[in-house]
């Protein structure tokens, strides 16, 4: 099925009313390592089969990474529809992840293709224990995701793809900016003929913008590759440590002065073997999660200072043939356990047995379609089947109509299940979130411009959020409610305009309504009812420029506008010199009701790479 992916690979974006102000602050902009700027390099859209039954999907590839006004990989997310909730943006110190208006519960998240959800609460979704020199690309699959995504995909799925340790570098950043910012990062790669290894070391922190919002990481990661004689070995490792303040993350507007401190490993291990008929993937995913939450730091010795330790390991098996008849077949098992150890949540196991089956087939050069079945049993709730099905359809040439619908789960995570504080109570009975998607879409694909726009249907039973049933009372209560739908529309642009202009847009409209009840929903209406993104690249004589727009709305809120920038400039081959301005417009905002966001934020820095 054609896919237009957005593969933005040009140095950096201009925003035109922008150039003179920022050149002026930042000297000039880079164009690559080498003194003078090279000319532009633009990768063309990419029209191409793609393993989800989208009309679009959205990717970030690795030469924006350095480019972007973004400190970390995660936040640079917020150049697609994907709705980043930060309590605290800055290098990704805590973020919620959102598409299509579902829960920040809804998301499945992928490294490398493997899910590595957290269960004890999706609130740490967003610690990928790996430096941005590690990610090689990000892929952004709202609504219909293929079986491979697995649970969690009500909304859709982000996957975080590693770079592969394929040639000799030495990469060397240091940054510093305002509230005392500091930060510095430190890759190595090797590689001969059969071994490729990288090492990646990272480090931020900051007294804050505001009281409590001061905070503290340090990453560090190994990749590597080995090529032998029957297939490709790939182990990585990431290592990532947060300490941070954090005022009302999880009560806004209660004026808890709190404190949190994280720490992640994750370890991926797989081997490729097979040929263009044939492939065989036998994987293996451990991840472990430390959180220490202090509701009240004031208090010396709080009575909810609350330690989790939380486990996954995910053993699995993929096998994928071509044939004649039936197109590409692919078929897939894993079996994982998750485990608890909690002063709050108690210790609780449980297994996870998934079984899944996806099929391509080209029925002629213009119609394609797509199939998924995926069979997921988790201790203590009944077994869920959930798949999808697509058709795509080339009217004409780089005119493309297509047609999907899936269904989607998501197993409640222990912190719903278990969790009991001042302000919130779990429930033990709760049921399964499932969802039904719909969606048709138009895409138009050629070189230098693609273009798409599409409408979507969800209707989600038994959704899990925390409640009220009146205002007075004293604790938020987890329940499954009864219905939901989610109608809306999506559409994008990516127009290459000449050799040095690029321009990029994003828009997602949502429309959610809830199950009345007479409920007050902590998180049901906390999606985005409005969400645009425009970004241009801009290559000038003297070096490039990045700049970034964005807008939010939410129901019952004012919407705001944010402006995020860049700017680089060549010392010599292997250095250069950059100038980072998030909310350049000092716009006051939040992302959630209650949590105070930074206004503008200044960093600058440099970087050297041989």
């Amino acid at each position: 099925m054609p896919v237009g992916l957005f593969s933005m690979k040009s140095p950096g974006w201009c925003g035109l009313c922008l150039i003179g102000f920022l050149s002026v602050a930042g000297g000039c902009a880079i164009g690559g390592w080498c003194a003078e700027p090279p000319p532009l390099e633009l990768k063309p859209i990419i029209v191409s089969k793609s393993t989800a039954p989208l009309f679009n999907s959205y990717a970030v590839g690795a030469l924006e990474l350095p480019f972007v006004p973004f400190r970390s990989a995660v936040e640079v997310l917020s150049l697609t529809p994907l709705d980043l909730q930060s309590r605290s943006p800055h290098h990704a110190v805590q973020t919620d992840f959102s598409l299509r208006g579902s829960s920040f519960q809804g998301v499945s998240v992928l490294v490398d293709g493997r899910r590595v959800n957290d269960p004890q609460t999706a609130h740490h979704n967003s610690d990928i224990p790996f430096t941005k020199e590690d990610i090689g690309s990000i892929e952004v699959t709202p609504g219909v995701s293929p079986a491979l995504a697995g649970p969690d995909a009500i909304g859709g799925a982000v996957n975080f793809i590693l770079k592969k340790p394929r040639k000799k570098a030495l990469v060397f950043e240091t940054g510093f900016g305002q509230y005392e910012t500091k930060s510095g990062l430190f890759s190595v790669s090797e590689k001969n003929d059969l071994i490729g290894i990288r090492f990646s070391a990272e480090h931020a922190e900051s007294k804050g913008f505001y009281t409590d919002t001061d905070f503290r990481k340090t990453t560090a990661s190994l990749a590597s590759e080995v090529t032998l004689p029957y297939g490709i070995y790939d182990l990585s490792f990431g290592y990532q440590e947060k300490e941070f303040g954090a005022y009302d993350f999880y009560t806004p507007a209660s004026g808890f002065l709190s404190k949190e401190w994280t720490k992640t490993c994750l370890l991926n291990a797989g081997l490729s073997m097979g040929d263009d008929i044939t492939l065989i993937k036998p994987h293996f995913l451990w991840r472990r999660h430390y959180d220490t939450f202090m509701l009240d730091k004031t208090q010396v010795r709080s009575r909810y200072l609350n330690h989790h330790r939380t486990d996954m390991v995910t053993p699995g098996l993929y096998l994928q043939k071509k044939t004649q008849g039936f197109g590409t077949i692919g078929l897939g098992c894993e079996y994982g356990q998750e485990r608890i150890v909690s002063t709050n949540l108690g210790k609780h196991n449980r297994t996870h047995k998934s079984l899944f089956l996806d099929d391509r087939k080209d029925l002629s050069e213009r119609i394609s379609l797509g199939a998924s079945f995926r069979a997921d049993e988790f201790g203590g709730f009944p077994r869920v089947y959930t798949g999808s099905g697509s058709l795509s359809y080339e009217f004409r040439q780089a005119h493309t109509l297509t047609v999907a619908v899936s269904r989607n789960m998501r197993i409640p995570s222990f912190t719903e299940l278990y969790y009991n504080d001042p302000t919130t109570l779990g429930n033990a009975d709760l049921l399964a979130e499932k969802s039904m998607n719909y969606q048709a879409g138009y895409a138009y694909n050629r070189e230098g411009i693609s273009l798409g726009m599409g409408i979507f249907f969800r209707e989600e039973k038994d959704l899990i959020d925390w409640v009220k049933r009146t205002a007075g009372q004293a604790k938020w209560q987890v329940e499954n409610i009864a219905a939901a739908q989610v109608l809306g529309m999506e559409g994008y642009s990516k127009i290459r305009i000449n050799a040095f202009v690029t321009l990029d847009c994003n828009y997602t409209y949502n429309n959610k309504s809830l199950d009345g009840r007479g409920y007050l929903y902590k998180y049901g209406p906390n999606y985005l009812l409005h969400l645009f993104n425009t970004s241009v690249f801009f290559h000038l004589p003297f070096g490039v420029q990045s700049v970034n727009l964005s807008y939010k709305k939410k129901p019952g809120r004012d919407g705001w506008f944010l402006l995020n920038s860049r700017l680089s400039r060549s010392l010599s081959k292997h250095s250069q010199i950059f100038l980072e301005v998030t909310n350049l417009l000092n716009v006051e905002y939040q992302e959630i009701a209650g949590i105070p966001q930074p206004g503008r934020w200044v960093e600058a820095g440099m970087r050297f790479e041989w």
